[in-house]
Formats: structure tokens, sequence, C-alpha cells
């Protein structure tokens, strides 16, 4: 711990903590914060002006992160017999059918990301609330993970679309790439998801949407970016 302590207090000394960056700097200064013995990753927070508590506020959606998150994504499907091919095809790590959901239930590991369904298996994987809901597993109409496509589903999930949604605060949390990816790649990837979380924004949510975008290294602190320069960065995928 000392030691993580003197990291952190040295990566701190090299900003303002109280002041913003324009958006490239900030990603720069998050990359330079990044010292730890594993490729760190670069996440990002929006601090959005919606009610969580209300359900015709809440945001939630998939974006395809123009350079991925540099993440090995473990994507487990439900499907019929007949989709089985399809999916494993696409990439999938895990493909099932009831008998799957019948494993699951029955305290099977769950060692897998992420979850994708054919909309007909969806009567059989409602029976695993308890079991997927908890680790935000349930495959879902409004993050593309119900679907009948289900080898481009697996194939956009693997190579880098994400889902994103608004916790209980009303905050949005998403990885965009790792420590080891450059600047320019960084910033895309971001302006791709702030991109498409201002095209979520609810139509009963009122004044201003955005309210705070902060990066940071998975160990280091959080740096704001500059108020004001949403249309830069959206800008840049325009």
């Amino acid at each position: 711990m000392p030691r993580f302590g003197k990291r952190l207090s040295e990566a701190a000394s090299k900003y303002d903590k109280h002041s913003t960056y324009p958006i490239t700097e900030a990603i720069e200064l998050a990359k330079s914060m990044a010292t730890a013995k594993f490729d760190e990753s670069i996440d990002a927070v929006f601090k959005l002006g919606i009610d969580p508590k209300k359900a015709d506020q809440l945001v939630r959606g998939t974006v395809a992160l123009p350079h991925g998150t540099g993440k090995t994504v473990r994507v487990a499907v439900f499907a019929p017999a007949d989709r089985h091919k399809e999916a494993l095809d696409a990439g999938a790590d895990l493909v099932g059918g009831e008998e799957l959901v019948e494993e699951l239930a029955g305290g099977r590991a769950l060692d897998f990301d992420l979850t994708i369904s054919t909309p007909d298996m969806m009567a059989h994987v409602g029976k695993l609330g308890r079991v997927l809901g908890p680790r935000v597993l349930m495959p879902n109409p409004k993050a593309g993970t119900v679907t009948a496509d289900i080898g481009k589903a697996v194939s956009e999930f693997k190579g880098g679309r994400i889902e994103y949604r608004n916790d209980r605060h009303g905050n949005i949390h998403s990885p965009i790439g790792k420590a080891s990816f450059e600047v320019k790649q960084l910033v895309e990837n971001l302006a791709a998801l702030v991109l498409e979380v201002e095209r979520a924004k609810p139509a009963s949510s009122k004044g201003r949407y955005f309210q705070g975008i902060t990066v940071s290294s998975t160990m280091g602190p959080g740096i704001k970016v500059e108020a004001g320069k949403i249309e830069d960065i959206t800008g840049i995928v325009k």
C-alpha cells in the first residue's frame, strides 16, 4: 500500500484536480498516470442530467468503439441447436440452449462477460434472473443482446461493441481502451461513446445533459474534461 500511495501522489502532482482539460490533454494525463505493472484500462465517467428514478429517463444502449477496448470479451449465447454453429463461427465462447440454462441455474460458473440470446430463447433465459441479474448479464433488447441476428451480434461485441447504461446515481462508467493505446485512438473511442450517449438523451430530460466527463486509468485519479467542449469531441466522428 505505501508504494501505491507514493505512486498516486506522484501522479496527482502532474495535474490540478480542480481544473478541467481539453480532451486530448486529459487523455494524455490519464495515460501518463497509468504506471502499474499491467496494461491499465482507460475509463470514462459521464455525469448526466437525468433522474435515474424515472423509467423514462434511463440511458442505455450500445456503441461500436472504433478501436475496441483492448479487452478479450467472453460471449455466451443462448440459441436453439440449429443456430449453434452460426454463433460459434462468429466467435462465441459458449453456446447452448435449454440445457445451458439449466446448467447455469444449477450453479455452473459464469465464466463469460456478456450474454446474447435469440428472442425465442428468452422464455427460458428469463428463469436466470437471479443468476444473471446481479452480474448485469441478462440479455436485453435495448442493449442489442436479444436478437435474431446472432452471428452479427457476436461478431460486433467480440470486435469492440460495448454496452453502456446509467447507474442509480445517473452516471455512466465505460472503458474506452487501454493505456497502451495511442492518444488518438482513445480520443476517437471517447468521441464515439459521447456521440451515442448524446443520441440516447431522454426526451423528458431537462436542463444540461452532460454535466461532467472524467477520464482515468484503472489505478489513477480522475481527470476532468473541459466543460463546453462536447461539440469538439463529437465533431471527431460526425
